[in-house]
């Protein structure tokens, strides 16, 4: 078999599903392709323009120094730790939306909406608060040293202004990808991003008529720019002249539905725990890392974000895994559901390659965009190989765990982050890190283990296909 066939057969949709498994018409490879990006595209550019909003505050600020660099570094796994909660609901609203719009059951899909909406606001309110008021000994928890702590409290209080509204904004964002409708997730970051860029260069550096306010100025830009995003998300569903399933009306009630609430309190419960494991398996690790020092806890908050671009493309190839086989399993079309679920595999494993060939090329520049530190770019070019490594293991378990997860098997996930983020990892790094004498190299060993380890579980788990039969 020649190359050139064998680049076909690998990409072609009649390979993706056995004979017995087909339902109904299979769209052409160019219809199932061009649908995968028509939702994939949007939901990547998100969540890479989501990672950038912690990227270019550090990006920004890197000219302080490396205590500036680990001060909004230390802030990443307690912001998560507190949006736990909003994150494991909108897993759930993601999922139930694209089901029961699939079901063509577009009046269940707008309450789920209306009701998440409200748990959103009540729990991000009160959990910004409790960040707010104990940011200096969150920030202390998590391994801020002397050096930065009172820097990086600074940082934390801003940012804490504007996750409330992050929150909400995320949880509007999940329902619209359920529904396909990635674009408005994709418009509201862009314009987020773009406010967050200016707002850092005025505000960090006293531009014109603005203060210098340093890294505080950076916090204050993400949240204005978080609250733009708000702005914007939340008009999505009342603009009522647009054609969109999803949409607030007057008449629409927003009493809690027994039926809604226990739909959403089914998956997204697993995906809390899910999250709880991941949060502390992140935060140990982190917290561990930090222990071997702050320039060597700069370049690993450096590498983090390089990675985290690349983990973007993952997470919005999983978006819209998570709404193409949910909608598709709404409707009652397994054999779509596998295909998509696939098609979205194959576009991972070509990204991974990608992204791969052009970190080894660029190494040095894209450390340098966050660091002139010699000590940083010497040590933040070893991490980068070992980033290479990890990429297609963690781009290709990011898809499909959002398949698995779409389709309501997360309790697997959640037990699969029990035993790898939070068993696992904080585990290997302390032993390759310390008693091995590894240091920064083992820590991001470990990471790499990690993700070679889910990605051969939930690989193992979607091939047996139990997931089709799920009902929710």
């Amino acid at each position: 078999m020649e190359s050139g066939e064998i680049y076909v057969q690998f990409f072609s949709v009649k390979n993706f599903i056995k004979p017995e498994q087909i339902v109904g018409e299979i769209p052409t490879n160019k219809e199932t392709y061009q649908e995968t990006a028509r939702v994939a595209l949007p939901s990547m550019t998100e969540s890479l323009l989501i990672a950038l909003i912690s990227a270019v505050d550090m990006i920004m600020v890197g000219g302080i120094g490396a205590d500036a660099i680990a001060s909004v570094g230390i802030t990443n796994q307690p912001r998560f730790i507190i949006m736990a909660l909003v994150l494991s609901l909108n897993v759930g609203v993601t999922v139930i939306v694209s089901r029961r719009i699939g079901e063509e059951k577009y009046e269940n899909a707008n309450r789920c909406l209306r009701q998440a909406i409200v748990i959103s606001t009540v729990t991000s309110f009160i959990l910004s608060l409790l960040g707010f008021v104990f940011a200096k000994p969150i920030v202390s928890w998590a391994g801020a040293t002397s050096e930065y702590v009172d820097m990086a409290s600074i940082y934390f209080k801003s940012i804490m202004v504007g996750n409330f509204f992050y929150c909400i904004s995320l949880t509007i964002n999940a329902a619209q990808k359920g529904a396909g409708n990635t674009k408005i997730a994709m418009r509201t970051n862009i314009s987020a991003n773009a406010l967050n860029l200016c707002l850092n260069y005025l505000l960090i550096n006293g531009i014109w008529i603005f203060p210098k306010l340093g890294v505080m100025g950076a916090g204050i830009a993400t949240s204005c720019g978080n609250i733009l995003a708000f702005l914007m998300s939340f008009y999505s569903i009342m603009n009522t002249s647009t054609d969109d399933i999803l949409r607030l009306q007057k008449e629409q009630s927003w009493k809690f539905d027994k039926k809604t609430i226990h739909d959403l309190y089914v998956i997204s419960s697993s995906a809390f725990i899910e999250q709880i494991f991941m949060r502390i398996g992140f935060f140990l690790y982190s917290k561990t890392v930090a222990s071997l020092g702050m320039v060597a806890f700069a370049t690993h908050n450096v590498c983090m974000n390089i990675i985290n671009l690349s983990f973007s493309v993952g997470e919005g190839l999983s978006v819209a895994t998570s709404s193409l086989v949910g909608r598709s399993l709404g409707a009652n079309r397994t054999d779509l559901a596998i295909i998509y679920s696939k098609v979205t595999q194959r576009l991972g494993n070509v990204s991974s390659l990608l992204l791969g060939i052009f970190m080894i090329l660029f190494r040095i520049p894209l450390i340098r965009l966050f660091s002139n530190d010699p000590e940083i770019i010497n040590a933040g070019t070893n991490i980068i190989s070992i980033i290479v490594l990890t990429l297609f293991f963690q781009i290709a378990q990011v898809v499909t765990s959002g398949c698995l997860r779409s389709a309501g098997d997360v309790k697997f996930i959640a037990l699969l982050s029990l035993v790898s983020v939070t068993l696992i990892r904080p585990t290997l790094t302390y032993v390759l890190a310390f008693p091995l004498g590894l240091g920064l190299v083992g820590a991001w060993l470990s990471l790499f283990l990690d993700q070679f380890i889910r990605y051969f579980a939930s690989i193992k788990r979607y091939n047996k296909a139990k997931w089709i039969d799920i009902k929710i």
